[in-house]
């Protein structure tokens, strides 16, 4: 039986109350609180019920269901899970096979992606009247409101919504020891050098110059990540996990371990885990079971934000730039929910989290969680139920303190006075009526006005450290200060570009160069955010916030996956109409989709033969496999076809010994597929038919014999037989032999090889072949040449006999300038003058004193 902890069961109670008066609810609580307990508990409490179980990955559910049979034996036997991305796929037949008693949505907010919420949406449409329980850790409500799941999918009704803050308090997560500290910064020291070198004045360089020294002093005197790490992680066997931005990082992040982690233990053991990564479940099953006597530590991406809980990890490790409030919630939810960490002095577990940051302007605390934490202290305090409050602060140990001040104090020294440059924006108010001043604008005076706006806006958005009170910022404000920098407005114009094209279309499946009616770059645009995600140059602009807005609109984040589902789609419907997927190569779907090339690559992409492609995930080849997927191409299924012809025949008669004409009983030629394998193509000079290892061994295990007959040896033989029979090798290039042997065009290569000095695109020839062939009386000339040289013969035996004639009467009457042989040389002084004409040609034709005779 599920035995709740109390603020579960709260919620559960709630929720089942909500479910039965409205049909449908969310409980919204943070990382690691066992959110899935409580839908498990709506399973056990309906044992009769079919539970519809939605997550976005088939891997966080079977956690999930590890977690619970772990904790209390529970092993659900009427819930049936489906990702998003399946329910998507699923048509109207299956989505009415599954009839659901109740339905669970886990990780809400991620329906918010157009296709995965077309899914669901077509399944609130089939089941209406079905409850649905939603949990997340968030409903989006963080990001500025700009757009609740909560609200679209629930209708607001939450039955439980707790912050990662009031769970701290309540004791809920485990209180951490939060170790912030600073990695690498000669950027921004660079940065300062030069804004001081650019200082009006000596008097400020030289202020300047001493803040910075300070700062540099200081931050050379700071700890570095070795020394962080030794002294802070105090569990030398126990999990670590650290969170890296994107692949590339992680993979930087490995080199160092060993460095950075050295006075912990000297040989960690490593695992790494990101989502795209197919190995990245086994490497995760295997950090979880680990109980070694070694430091473990777990560098991953994003696979752990959501829904997957690990037990037993002593800490987590931030080894990131800025990154979204939701995000870093997940993440350091990891450590507080885990229960272990070193002991405390009254003998409690304390998680450790070690917050690294690389940039001087990204400095900042857990302060965010402070706050929750106090409003939920201040709650608790004003309506009498302190005995809640279990926690109510946890040790911070700062490693920035100093250079954070000395960074404000160096910041404020190169600024001019702050009522300076506010009377020379007040200045440029009055003359333009605005502050929109470009970044770059210097005054005449030389003061960067536009530089100081642009600082104003990111001390106020808490971005850089800076002096801004609120009677500053009501003095800008009366002179029309645009508080959102270009980027922001930037991003408003293309945004509302974007949404202007959905309405119009439909969607946003945009082309990459594709610019709208008013000459907004939009394809351009989307392509550059596309890439921005996808290489984890998320940072300022591209915020959660505006992912989630782009969901809204359906973004196609991977216009690869996306167009695998397009295609997939497209077979699912020939596979409706014809029970199979045996679709010609150049079929071609009603939408346009080259569905059957597609189905080909598909099979390449498989197998690894396709270059500079992923091959296919289980999921995708698993989903092809449903719809009656042949791998094996035409012209493998031939191969097999002959291979099993040879296998019957060495049943019947124990030998491959087969004459190259034999055909079976059925009408198989398998004489000439036999001889196929050994004979070499005359172009590539490879075997006829493709031989795999396999295909070798399979052959091998008939006895078959690959030493078939010298390619060489055999065309020579072969024109030795048609000089006998026809007395020279004036060969038509489409001769073949009766056994096959094109022997047309082996000749014409051989003469293309012997006029490139012996070597050919597809052909070489050696002294000893040449002469070979000589012996044979080869001609070496092409039918051009041979031509050339009887026009030439002709041309000199009626040039002789117009000399004898000696009548230009006669000469013209029996050579008139129409006859074919004078038109030749007439033809021959036009490409003399073109340059057409060989050295050799030239001096043979000078011989007969035609160059400059006239026609």
């Amino acid at each position: 039986m599920i035995d709740l902890f109390e603020h579960n069961q709260t919620a559960y109670d709630k929720a089942v109350s909500m479910l039965a008066e409205r049909g449908k609810t969310v409980v919204v609580h943070p990382t690691g609180t066992g959110k899935s307990f409580i839908a498990f508990k709506l399973a056990e409490d309906n044992p009769s019920s079919r539970i519809l179980w939605l997550s976005p990955s088939e891997y966080i559910f079977r956690t999930q269901l590890e977690n619970i049979k772990s904790v209390c034996g529970y092993e659900p036997h009427n819930v049936e899970f489906r990702t998003y991305a399946k329910l998507m796929q699923t048509d109207g037949d299956g989505i009415a096979k599954l009839r659901p008693d109740y339905i669970i949505l886990d990780e809400f907010h991620r329906v918010g992606a157009e296709m995965w919420g077309k899914g669901v949406e077509r399944l609130f449409d089939a089941y209406p009247n079905v409850p649905v329980l939603g949990l997340s850790a968030t409903s989006i409500r963080y990001l500025d409101n700009r757009r609740d799941m909560a609200d679209e999918l629930f209708d607001g009704n939450v039955a439980s919504e707790m912050t990662l803050g009031e769970a701290v308090v309540r004791g809920i997560l485990t209180p951490p020891e939060y170790v912030l500290s600073i990695y690498s910064c000669s950027k921004d020291i660079e940065k300062y050098q030069s804004r001081i070198r650019r200082a009006k004045t000596k008097a400020t360089r030289d202020e300047a110059q001493k803040k910075l020294d300070a700062l540099r002093r200081s931050l050379e005197n700071a700890e570095g990540l070795d020394t962080v790490f030794t002294k802070h992680i105090k569990d030398r066997e126990g999990k670590y996990i650290i969170f890296c931005s994107n692949v590339e990082h992680l993979r930087e992040t490995e080199t160092h371990i060993h460095e950075w982690f050295s006075g912990v233990d000297s040989s960690p053991v490593i695992y790494k885990a990101y989502s795209e990564d197919a190995e990245s479940s086994k490497a995760f099953d295997a950090f979880r079971k680990d109980d070694s006597s070694h430091l473990k530590l777990l560098l991953c991406i994003d696979m752990l934000n959501e829904g997957i809980h690990v037990d037993g990890v002593s800490g987590v490790i931030l080894l990131r730039p800025t990154i979204s409030p939701i995000v870093y919630k997940q993440q350091i939810g990891r450590a507080l929910s885990s229960g272990k960490g070193h002991r405390d002095n009254d003998g409690n577990s304390v998680p450790v989290i070690i917050d690294i940051v690389n940039n001087i302007e990204n400095l900042y605390s857990i302060s965010a969680v402070q706050e929750e934490m106090n409003t939920a202290i201040n709650y608790y305090r004003g309506t009498g139920q302190e005995d809640k409050i279990i926690n109510e602060t946890f040790t911070i140990i700062d490693e920035t303190r100093d250079s954070r001040q000395l960074f404000c104090e160096l910041e404020e020294t190169l600024s001019a006075s702050w009522d300076s440059m506010y009377k020379l924006a007040k200045d440029y108010y009055e003359k333009h009526h605005d502050l929109d001043v470009p970044r770059r604008y210097v005054t005449n005076g030389g003061y960067a006005l536009g530089s100081w706006l642009n600082t104003q806006r990111l001390v106020k958005a808490g971005r850089i450290c800076g002096l801004l009170s609120e009677e500053r910022i009501k003095k800008l404000d009366a002179i029309g200060m645009e508080w959102r920098n270009r980027y922001d407005r930037a991003w408003d114009k293309y945004y509302r570009g974007l949404c202007e094209y959905k309405y119009k279309n439909g969607n946003i499946d945009i082309k990459a160069g594709y610019v709208t009616e008013d000459g907004i770059d939009l394809g351009n645009w989307i392509t550059n955010i596309r890439a921005s995600k996808h290489g984890g140059r998320k940072g300022y602009y591209l915020t959660d916030e505006r992912i989630a807005m782009l969901d809204r609109l359906g973004m196609i984040w991977d216009k690869l996956d996306y167009q695998w589902e397009r295609n997939y789609q497209a077979c699912v419907e020939y596979y409706k109409t014809n029970r199979d997927l045996d679709i010609p190569a150049h079929y071609v779907a009603e939408d346009g989709l080259r569905i059957g090339a597609w189905i080909r690559r598909m099979r390449k992409a498989r197998d690894g033969r396709m270059k500079n492609a992923a091959p296919l995930t289980p999921e995708q080849t698993a989903r092809l496999d449903a719809i009656g997927m042949e791998w094996q191409d035409s012209y493998t299924k031939q191969w097999e076809y002959g291979y099993e012809q040879a296998k019957a025949y060495f049943a019947a008669h124990g030998n491959l010994d087969v004459q190259a004409a034999y055909v079976t009983e059925n009408g198989f030629p398998l004489g000439k597929w036999l001889k196929r394998h050994t004979q070499v193509n005359d172009k590539t000079g490879k075997p006829m038919i493709k031989i795999t290892s396999e295909r070798k061994a399979k052959l091998d295990a008939l006895g078959f014999s690959w030493c078939g007959d010298d390619s060489w040896e055999r065309r020579v033989a072969a024109c030795r037989e048609y000089r006998a029979e026809h007395g020279d090798l004036n060969v038509s290039q489409q001769y073949v032999t009766a056994d096959g042997i094109w022997l047309g065009k082996w000749l014409y290569e051989c003469r293309k090889a012997h006029r490139n000095g012996g070597l050919g695109k597809t052909r070489k020839l050696s002294h000893e072949q040449i002469g070979e062939l000589e012996a044979l009386g080869i001609d070496w000339r092409t039918p051009a040449e041979k031509a050339w040289e009887e026009k030439y013969n002709a041309a000199a035996e009626m040039l002789e006999k117009m000399r004898l004639m000696n009548d230009k009467t006669a000469i013209n009457a029996e050579y008139p300038p129409s006859h074919s042989l004078r038109q030749w040389l007439v033809r021959q002084r036009s490409l003399l003058r073109h340059g057409k004409l060989t050295n050799e040609q030239i001096t043979r034709l000078s011989a007969l004193n035609v160059i400059h005779m006239a026609g």
